[in-house]
């Protein structure tokens, strides 16, 4: 068994983590930090949490508090610039789920997250966590955006067979993708009945996909009115190669990523709720492109899944393990 500590577990992405870390076989929560909830039960995130026959959850405590538990994984649920202040004090794995780490150049944080990086020689020791795509290792990993998982499983086994000038991505993300303080944006009197592209052309994950990539795209990412899910619709032009074929080949053994047969299209439906992808790839008649749709969960695959499944791989725990995979037949 592995013990995990949590920082940061009240907000949308700790408690997606806290929920796979006690349905994990191999992992044993030690510690929950939360400032809004320190020095209470469990029961006041959730009730149903601390029920008679549940693996139990120990009162929360400060974030700093949490940091300075000597656990063997520490899971990092808070925001972009605190987690990049974050200075890890023990010796072991720490997977960050914001921002703060997945950057390798220090300079892009101020014009992409708003605020200057105050740990820039820390960067080349973070390891970009996209397991399908990256080997991961090491002891600092770097969970990916959500909007960025998306477009690299469906773009990632291709980058050396699309023509880099032609990648478009339209992509669209429930509302849980924004987090869970309150704005303007993700007022339901604004969200509902509504569908509304942002942050057109500056969206941060942008140079998160170009660094995987090694080339620019063209992104712009737009809200659903729903509370989870995501998809990305990648526009690209082959080099000659079979886009499908290379896709079905990569993840060929992937019990997380499925590319769909022939005509199936991706549904939100069948991904919410769980840690699965699922790839559909279409030939545009017209003008001869490779449409390549990706669906997963914003707050699965796009994030506390994700972190549990770099666990995984690091620990030598099956892939799977902890993880939600399939969807509900209604």
């Amino acid at each position: 068994m592995a013990n995990v500590t949590i920082v940061g577990a009240a907000g949308y992405t700790g408690q997606e983590t806290l929920d796979r870390v006690l349905a994990h076989p191999s992992l044993e929560l030690y510690a929950v930090g939360s400032d809004s909830l320190a020095g209470r039960d469990a029961t006041a995130l959730d009730p149903r949490l601390n029920r008679n026959g549940g693996r139990r959850v120990p009162r929360f405590i400060t974030n700093e508090a949490a940091l300075s538990v000597d656990a063997d994984i520490t899971f990092v649920c808070l925001s972009h610039e605190e987690a990049a202040a974050l200075e890890p004090r023990t010796g072991g794995v720490v997977v960050d789920l914001s921002g703060a780490h997945r950057l390798r150049d220090a300079d892009l944080y101020a014009t992409w997250y708003g605020f200057h990086h105050p740990h820039p020689e820390s960067l080349a020791g973070w390891v970009y966590g996209l397991p399908e795509l990256v080997e991961v290792h090491g002891r600092l990993i770097a969970n990916p955006g959500c909007y960025a998982t998306a477009t690299l499983l469906a773009l990632g086994p291709l980058r050396d067979h699309v023509e880099p000038t032609s990648v478009v991505v339209d992509a669209k993300s429930g509302m849980t993708g924004a987090g869970r303080t309150p704005r303007a944006s993700t007022h339901a009197g604004f969200v509902l009945e509504n569908l509304s592209p942002y942050k057109v052309g500056s969206h941060q994950h942008v140079p998160e996909i170009a660094q995987f990539l090694g080339f620019p795209i063209t992104f712009t990412p737009h809200l659903l009115p729903v509370r989870r899910g995501l998809l990305a619709t990648c526009y690209v032009q082959s080099t000659g190669a079979d886009l499908r074929a290379v896709l079905e080949e990569h993840y060929a053994g992937s019990a997380v990523v499925t590319v769909l047969p022939d005509g199936v299209a991706p549904e939100l439906g069948r991904v919410q709720g769980t840690d699965a992808a699922e790839i559909g790839v279409f030939q545009d008649r017209f003008t001869d492109r490779t449409i390549v749709i990706c669906a997963l969960d914003n707050l699965g695959k796009g994030a506390a899944g994700q972190a549990v499944q770099n666990v995984n791989r690091l620990f030598g725990f099956p892939d799977t393990a902890g993880l939600r995979l399939p969807g509900v037949l209604v």
